[in-house]
């Protein structure tokens, strides 16, 4: 009997946990904001942690699913995975803190730097290396991210926000392309780079891993970047705006098509007023949204060129079907089944709480991509060539979206 791959087992999972969500609406997510040691009493009040155990026992039900494909000691799984938890646990904690929140840290880099230390200080043992399913839990996750992705925000969020996401995706996109070939950057961290600096950041780099069966290592090296270019931006741009005195609507749509995380694209925007706010917060969803188009069109291209290095000749369909990553369609199907199938209250109660194990997964795979990076090999990656590509393509993402900031919303 074939055995189930991964990629499947990804789907399946995913729809598992959307159903047992909407089932059982009356699941509450524990809370990881707080400002100060007075808040401390919440964070360990009964509610929380009883909310954090259900979480717990969500995570290991997923991990233990990985068993179904074979070659996985149940015992060093539940200690691995206990482990990766409390250590993800902490990094939402720490991402949570007022200070972090505002300077646009999010919990993957967090994690990251967190499994990063915990193999530099002490390694890996042989019964965590066992538990490191960063795949699985990223593939997992996307398949829930697809619940985000809902397409009436959009309609209702106004035409000049896609039509500014749209162009300048696809501009940004291509440029950071074209720049990467001509430094000779490899072809996976091309176009993970590629997708961060256009889409969406972080998830649009995770989405672009998974969808190519990337490398992890490389994965972090990105999401590195993104959080490093991405700190001066929300210091220096609205202090530019407010020079140059713009009006709030351009300022906004300049900072949601630039800023490539959306909780950093939240931070800057609420700095010049309401207005740049619900702008940038517009522009940046409009962007967000084009991620399931970009996740299935770098799959397929993906394939395509990959069967085409190796046979010289035309695509084999069936074999670029074999090896389509199956768990995006887990993504398009939960984005469509939150679009157009379930009533908006359901959407309402449950993607909140879908989001908050599609956090806890995301939280799992970076601590264990972070346990897996060597980090001397990180900083030495590509002789610095990557980073300079991921600049010159960001200085090429502000001035273009100037432009056409400018010209739709002034």
């Amino acid at each position: 009997m074939k055995k189930l791959n991964e990629d499947w087992l990804a789907f399946i999972v995913g729809f598992l946990l959307i159903g047992a969500t909407i089932l059982f609406v009356g699941f509450s997510l524990p809370r990881f904001t707080w400002s100060g040691t007075g808040d401390l009493k919440h964070l360990l009040s009964s509610t929380n942690v009883v909310a954090i155990l259900w979480l717990y026992l969500i995570v290991v039900t997923t991990g233990f699913t990985s068993v179904v494909p074979g070659g996985k000691k149940v015992g060093k799984l539940l200690i691995g995975i206990s482990f990766i938890f409390v250590i993800s646990i902490l990094a939402q904690l720490l991402a949570g803190y007022k200070l972090m929140r505002g300077f646009g840290v999010e919990y993957v880099i967090v994690a990251l730097i967190l499994g990063i230390l915990i193999r530099s200080m002490i390694g890996v043992p042989a019964w965590l290396a066992e538990s490191l399913q960063s795949e699985f839990f990223i593939k997992t996750g996307l398949v829930l991210l697809g619940t985000s992705i809902i397409f009436h925000d959009i309609v209702k969020a106004g035409s000049l926000g896609l039509i500014q996401a749209l162009v300048v995706v696809l501009a940004v996109w291509y440029v950071a392309y074209w720049v990467a070939k001509r430094f000779r950057i490899d072809k996976e961290l091309t176009l993970m780079m590629a997708s961060a600096v256009s889409i969406c950041g972080v998830s649009a780099a995770i989405a672009t891993c998974g969808a190519i069966q990337g490398d992890g290592k490389k994965l972090s090296y990105v999401v590195s970047l993104v959080l490093l270019v991405a700190l001066p931006m929300m210091i220096f741009m609205p202090l530019i705006a407010n020079r140059l005195h713009m009006d709030p609507s351009v300022a906004g749509a300049w900072i949601g098509g630039t800023i490539d995380t959306t909780g950093a694209v939240v931070a800057t925007g609420a700095q010049l007023g309401d207005e740049a706010l619900r702008v940038s917060t517009i522009v940046k969803l409009s962007q967000n949204v084009l991620l399931g188009i970009a996740a299935v069109a770098i799959s397929f291209f993906w394939m395509v060129r990959k069967k085409e290095n190796e046979t010289k000749t035309t695509p084999n369909w069936q074999l670029i079907w074999e090896r389509f990553p199956k768990f995006v369609l887990g993504f398009l199907s939960a984005s469509l089944l939150y679009s157009f199938v379930i009533s908006e209250e359901t959407v309402a109660q449950t993607k909140d709480i879908v989001k908050g194990i599609q956090t806890a997964l995301f939280a799992l795979a970076f601590v264990s991509i972070g346990l897996e990076t060597d980090l001397s090999l990180l900083v030495k990656t590509g002789n610095g060539r990557p980073a300079l590509v991921f600049v010159i393509a960001q200085v090429f993402n502000i001035f273009f979206t100037l432009a056409i900031a400018y010209f739709l919303f002034s």
